[in-house]
């Protein structure tokens, strides 16, 4: 039924036929170790070919240099070492049926000064890069010379490793940052007129070319707009595409925008709450004028908007690279007509903002994700069928439940309140993040297809659960706003009432927010939409440190015109009711320092403390106690400890019933604990 589905149908890309149309294009998940692709970054991406990818490409802006500090996990390919565990990986993708390419850089300016070796940075002038914060020099001659040379030995090394090509990096580094005017300002024979800007980087194509030699592929990653004074325009975009097309360039990865900024970050790689494939319809245009192969990636997250932008002809590729992290599985499920299997992107960006927060990209929903080795994306049948009982259908219960049914248990979901969702529910009524239902209605419709029972309504009591023979009990119970440890704290809202509704807050309002998530920063959205005059407190040094950068873009611009104010570095101490208002004591963490502030109405942002009565009345009649063996939770083992033998089940908590966090904490939770159940 799908033989002729346009998103299925076979490709080919100069000497490689893909066998369909999807792409995950490079990016950088930082699952390196010492800058190599070592056991998980292979996991990672063999998982994406087993599940059906027609390309696979890695290394997102991996190093041709060494000095070109690796700023956020970045492969090291200039490595000698790298070319084994290339050759290893390209061999398991080929034998999934998939090709592989990867990404070649020097990143230039966009780096930091601090890291790694803390070799100056370069570029075309002696510029500084915003995001990264590095100050650069101007390149001298030796230094062209010499990352010429790194560009071919890399590129050799990648093509005796067997990938099946390379991708030049051309947008926002060293490369391009000689063919747009917005970085390059020098004066010699590398500066100036356009065929001084081009003159290096055409070198360094046909450099490379001349090394591959003629049959291997070479693409080029690279914007048709910077979308910013003095940046690069389409029409002489449309010039380079052509002069590098003539220098041996075979495909182009295209790009609208740039990335100097976190909001033009944002802008490329549209975070939720956004349009979807923002730039699609622009890249068709452009494929027009093109006489090389294109594909592109931004927020084409869905089968279909994927199937149109190759039918249509807007492209000839289609990069699906988060849609992809969410499930990798995604070409294999359109191809045997489970599309509605599909685990959906939600566009929370965690992917990207996790690589700096966290030190490598999750998918908010696929606690697999990066981990295939611990938690692969596949979930094994359970040896013998169990009867389990979740309490609870937030995120942390639906995934338990979810992972349970798919192991081949009896699971049956108990929910106090009349829907599911728990806190995504409440969090996804800010506009910015309505995305956030697509992790609940997956869910729901997954346990639909697998026949668990959720009981609405249900406030379920201890008495029932010790009545009912389950083997397991899980405690999903999520948790309730923490409220300040202050005087005064009675008089304090807290965010959830905001966001739903319940308090109709107006006039001189004070956020503070002591969690640095997104919950303040909707709150404090959702204020200014009703009138209130704003101001968001925290004792940390920078606002909501817990929101990423494209994340956070959004946010700062809509403070900006709602005039929403900031204030950083000051404690709450007091609250205090007064004619004119509440009276706000604030100071500053390790000092005497103290002031007053009047508002009419106070929200603090705590986080949650866990709803733990149930659990704790259970504890006594459970084998385990509620103990958790954590070398077992990590290694996927079984759960077999015992510290009460006259126990009636097993007994764990999971979520925000254990402690507030986030919700991939939630989804891991459950993801670890019932792979071994």
């Amino acid at each position: 039924m799908h033989s002729h589905d346009p998103l299925l149908s076979p490709f080919v890309l100069k000497s490689v036929t893909l066998r369909n149309r999807v792409v995950s294009t490079s990016h950088e998940p930082a699952y390196s170790e010492d800058g190599l692709p070592k056991d998980r970054y292979r996991a990672y991406h063999v998982e994406k070919a087993r599940g059906g990818v027609g390309l696979t490409m890695i290394g997102g802006s991996a190093l041709v240099s060494r000095d070109s500090a690796p700023a956020f996990g970045n492969l090291q390919l200039w490595k000698d070492e790298a070319e084994p565990l290339l050759r290893r990986l390209a061999d398991e993708v080929h034998e999934q049926g998939a090709a592989i390419m990867t990404q070649l850089t020097h990143l230039g300016h966009r780096t930091s000064n601090y890291t790694h070796d803390w070799i100056p940075a370069i570029s075309a002038s002696d510029v500084r890069e915003p995001a990264h914060r590095a100050f650069a020099k101007a390149a001298e001659q030796w230094d062209l010379d010499r990352v010429l040379r790194d560009f071919v030995d890399t590129a050799q090394r990648c093509q005796a490793a067997g990938l099946d090509g390379i991708e030049l990096m051309a947008y926002g580094h060293f490369l391009d940052s000689f063919w747009t005017p917005f970085w390059n300002h020098r004066t010699d024979d590398y500066g100036g007129s356009y065929e001084n800007r081009m003159r290096y980087p055409l070198q360094v194509i046909k450099a490379v070319r001349e090394a591959v030699g003629p049959e291997f592929v070479i693409g080029a990653r690279m914007t048709f707009d910077e979308e910013r004074p003095g940046g690069l325009a389409t029409e002489e975009a449309l010039r380079v595409a052509q002069d590098i097309t003539d220098a041996g360039i075979d495909f182009i990865s295209l790009i609208k925008g740039s990335i100097g900024t976190d909001a033009d970050l944002a802008r490329m790689i549209p975070p939720m709450g956004t349009p979807a494939s923002p730039h699609l319809e622009f890249a068709g245009q452009i494929k027009r004028q093109l006489s090389i192969p294109v594909m592109h990636a931004a927020k084409i997250a869905d089968v279909a908007t994927a199937r149109y932008a190759i039918a249509e002809g807007l492209l000839d590729l289609v990069g699906m690279t988060r849609a992809l992290m969410a499930d990798p599985e995604l070409p294999d499920k359109v191809r045997t007509g489970r599309v509605d299997e599909i685990r959906p992107c939600v566009g929370a960006s965690m992917c990207i903002d996790g690589i700096y927060n966290s030190g490598a990209a999750y998918c908010i929903h696929n606690p697999s994700t990066g981990r295939e080795l611990e938690i692969p994306q596949r979930i094994e049948r359970a040896s013998k069928s169990k009867r389990v009982a979740v309490v609870g259908a937030g995120p942390a219960g639906l995934e338990a439940a979810r992972v349970l049914a798919e192991r081949g248990h009896e699971v049956r979901v108990y929910e106090a309140a009349d829907k599911v969702g728990g806190q995504l529910l409440l969090a996804s009524l800010a506009p910015r993040r309505r995305d956030l239902r697509g992790i609940i209605d997956w869910r729901s419709s997954e346990l639909a297809r697998l026949g668990v029972p959720i009981a609405l309504n249900r406030y379920v009591e201890t008495e029932t659960l010790l009545r009912e023979a389950w083997d397991v009990v899980i405690i999903a119970t999520g948790g309730t706003p923490a409220a300040p440890a202050v005087p005064g704290a009675h008089l304090v809202y807290d965010t959830w009432d905001v966001l739903a509704g319940a308090r109709r807050v107006q006039g001189r309002v004070a956020v503070y927010d002591d969690h640095g998530g997104n919950q303040a920063l909707d709150a404090a959205e959702a204020l200014a939409r009703g009138g209130a005059t704003v101001e968001i407190i925290t004792p940390e040094r920078t606002l909501s440190p817990d929101v990423g950068s494209v994340t956070a873009a959004g946010y700062v611009h809509s403070m900006a015109q709602s005039g929403i104010e900031v204030t950083l570095l000051r404690r709450l101490h007091k609250v205090t009711k007064g004619a004119e208002g509440l009276t706000v004591t604030l100071g500053v963490d390790g000092f005497d320092f103290r002031q007053e502030r009047v508002f009419d109405a106070v929200v603090a942002e705590m986080g949650t403390q866990p709803v733990q009565e149930l659990y704790e009345e259970l504890v006594p009649n459970s084998t385990n106690l509620g103990a958790v063996d954590l070398g077992s939770l990590l290694g996927r083992g079984p759960q077999a400890m015992v510290r009460n033998p006259g126990g009636q089940f097993q007994l764990f908590r999971i979520g925000d019933a254990v402690a507030g966090r986030n919700v991939h904490a939630a989804m891991l939770d459950a993801a670890r604990l019932c792979r071994g159940i």
